[in-house]
């Protein structure tokens, strides 16, 4: 393994073990065509996360989901899950009965970002107080020069 390199532990979908994971140790992780800009990309949007992590627990009808998160529209919910299915975190099952069911669980690639999501989770409830002082500190500068 070269210097430019690191491993990192991460568990592989559907194994309880670890796998190794090759993480580039670039100053351009970060560029526009860096692979880890989608991790960034997927996490972009307001909801995504919310509703992922949403149904950590397994499938969900849209109601149940809804209700579980609180302070989200049907029709955003909606736009939400139609996304993760485009990016291959959720997957839409239906049901044919009479009235039509349809339940949204997770696939592999999405469970593979419970992870992360559970890390960011963990800094915010470290950080969080910090960041909102900050912002206020923030909001009270731009208020005093305005």
């Amino acid at each position: 393994m070269s210097d430019d390199d690191r491993t990192s532990p991460t568990p592989a979908p559907g194994d309880a073990g670890a796998a190794t994971v090759r993480v580039p140790r670039s100053t351009d992780l970060f560029l526009a065509d860096c692979r880890a800009r989608i991790g960034i990309e997927v996490l972009a949007h307001a909801w995504n996360g919310v509703v992922v992590f949403g149904l950590r627990d397994g499938p969900r009808r849209p109601s149940e989901l809804r209700a579980a998160i609180g302070g989200i529209s049907g029709k955003v919910l909606t736009q939400t899950l139609r996304r993760l299915e485009e990016y291959g975190l959720v997957e839409r099952r239906r049901f044919a009965q009479a009235p039509p069911r349809v339940e949204y669980g997770l696939t592999d690639v999405g469970r593979g970002l419970l992870g992360p999501l559970e890390a960011l989770g963990a800094w915010s409830w470290e950080y969080g107080d910090a960041v909102l002082a900050a912002q206020e500190r923030a909001a009270a500068r731009a208020a005093g020069e305005g």
